[in-house]
């Protein structure tokens, strides 16, 4: 790879770096959100009949909000796998960079 096609490769993946590291972000600000809906609907539970139709919704909605927070939780996992595969391409672009610059300015002759 020659030194300008590796440095289009690391700005690429620098974006794509980004892309992810901003995508997590906003899962991670979901899961907040998430977690205190679920504590909002706790409290709102407390003072109600286990057996109320009132509080049967509340614990399916409760369950639906865990199952989401589940998806999300995957979905990180994802994007983590995938940052920790960027950062290894970033890694090799570097060396790759290097390489070049040091054939270009002598050590290649």
């Amino acid at each position: 790879m020659g030194l300008i096609t590796a440095t289009i490769r690391k700005a690429q993946l620098n974006n794509y770096r980004l892309d992810l590291e901003y995508r997590m972000q906003l899962i991670n600000s979901s899961k907040l959100n998430l977690s205190q809906t679920v504590n909002e609907l706790l409290s709102v539970g407390s003072d109600l009949d286990a057996n109320s139709p009132e509080a049967k919704a509340l614990e399916k909605r409760k369950e639906r909000l865990y199952l989401v927070e589940k998806k999300l939780e995957e979905q990180a996992q994802r994007f983590e796998t995938q940052l920790k595969m960027v950062e290894a391409e970033l890694q090799s672009c570097d060396q790759m960079i290097d390489k070049n610059i040091q054939y270009s300015y002598g050590g290649g002759r």
